[in-house]
């Protein structure tokens, strides 16, 4: 983990309670959620899951009681042990070495260390976590739309396959819900003890029923409709409401529409990945629209009124005499509906002077005797040229 403690991670203090450990671990986990950097750039969204995963593990041992005691007592939510990285010894006693280092003592310090804490900080808490509610995973369905689609919204339907709770069982997975008997491996607690004797003396380790899985009881006569499972595969259609102004590469989030949970945990939520089509004309930038236009030296020269086409029909826009290749007109208020925002981007609009091909005999004379009767002073950026060279 970081060199940050726990605490600095989720920016609480030392003594902070649980509520306020699980107020700043959600407002932190919204803050670095993968979904919210779907549009950044590869660096920002590797930084934004690394803070996830360090935000997720902070919470993790700050909310166990007991994980949060070996911390604030050890500096490791494993204990007395979380700091031991060498396998010299133990406590500094260097003739227990490893086997590997040829002590004479026939048995790996490793091997001896897992085994002796493998059920730490586990035991029933892990047992009671095999039967808590787990949330469902989500789903995540693609949905192409058009380049008007995104524009001004649109309903669609999609079917989803996922997972839901059996309800012939409840998601016990037992006929009826009721075809259980308790777990003779475990008299029904979840959870078993070993005892192993060791070089150190003798320890007892707890860890989850082998049988039952933590659940203190099996399963007698399963479920015909599920086969036991308890969850079932089903094909639902879902209505997805696609707001005016969504672009490519942004999602929309159903929660609750996911896969289902298991023990009655929540289900997961549906993530619709938008993808829209590139239009024949408009270029999009944001809520903004980019369109060129081509127009003759002519209606350049002199000035003309263009009919423009908008998303909402076409509308005039006037060139003023003179306009050179490449000048950009703004059209406020003819882009892009804004998310969350009754306002529309603006549509900008290119000129392109196209210079005629395949001139006549007849044109060619025109064109030779309007450049004759043209000032130097009517073109200020060759003139400027000239100057230069």
């Amino acid at each position: 983990m970081a060199d940050k403690s726990y605490y600095e991670i989720l920016g609480v203090d030392k003594n902070a309670s649980a509520d306020e450990l699980k107020s700043a671990y959600r407002k932190l986990a919204k803050k670095y959620h993968p979904d919210m950097y779907a549009g950044a750039s590869d660096a920002e969204k590797k930084n934004a899951e690394e803070k996830f995963k360090e935000i997720n593990h902070a919470y993790d041992v700050l909310s166990d009681p007991q994980k949060r005691a070996a911390y604030d007592t050890y500096g490791s939510e494993n204990g007395p042990m979380g700091g031991a990285g060498s396998s010299s010894g133990f406590g500094g006693f260097g003739g227990f070495g490893s086997s590997r280092g040829g002590q004479g003592f026939g048995f790996d310090m490793d091997d001896i260390f897992s085994t002796i804490f493998s059920g730490f900080g586990g035991g029933r808490s892990q047992s009671s976590r095999a039967n808590a509610p787990q949330r469902g995973a989500d789903i995540r369905v693609g949905m192409t739309l058009t380049f008007e689609e995104a524009a001004f919204g649109v309903q669609k339907n999609i079917s989803v396959r996922r997972t839901e709770s059996c309800a012939a069982c409840g998601g016990t997975g037992a006929k009826d819900g009721k075809a259980f008997k308790t777990c003779s491996t475990c008299n029904g607690s979840g959870h078993v003890t070993q005892v192993q004797r060791t070089p150190f003396g003798q320890f007892s380790t707890t860890g989850v029923c082998p049988t039952c899985k933590g659940r203190g009881k099996v399963i007698t006569e399963p479920c015909k409709a599920c086969g036991g499972q308890g969850r079932v595969d089903r094909v639902r259609e879902i209505t997805v409401n696609v707001p005016a102004g969504i672009d490519n590469g942004q999602t929309i989030t159903y929660a609750g529409e996911g896969n289902g949970g298991r023990n009655g945990g929540e289900r997961g939520s549906l993530i619709v990945e938008i993808t829209v089509k590139p239009h024949k004309l408009f270029k999009r930038v944001g809520s903004d629209l980019q369109l060129e236009i081509p127009v003759t030296i002519s209606e350049a020269a002199l000035g003309c009124t263009l009919s423009v086409p908008t998303l909402k029909g076409a509308k005039e826009l006037k060139i003023p005499e003179g306009t050179q290749s490449g000048t950009v007109f703004k059209m406020k208020g003819c882009g892009v509906k804004k998310l969350r925002s009754a306002d529309n981007g603006d549509l900008y609009v290119k000129v392109i002077v196209e210079v005629p091909r395949s001139l006549t005999k007849e044109q060619k004379d025109l064109m030779r005797r309007l450049d004759a009767a043209f000032e130097v002073k009517q073109f200020p950026k060759r003139k400027e040229y000239r100057e230069k060279l």
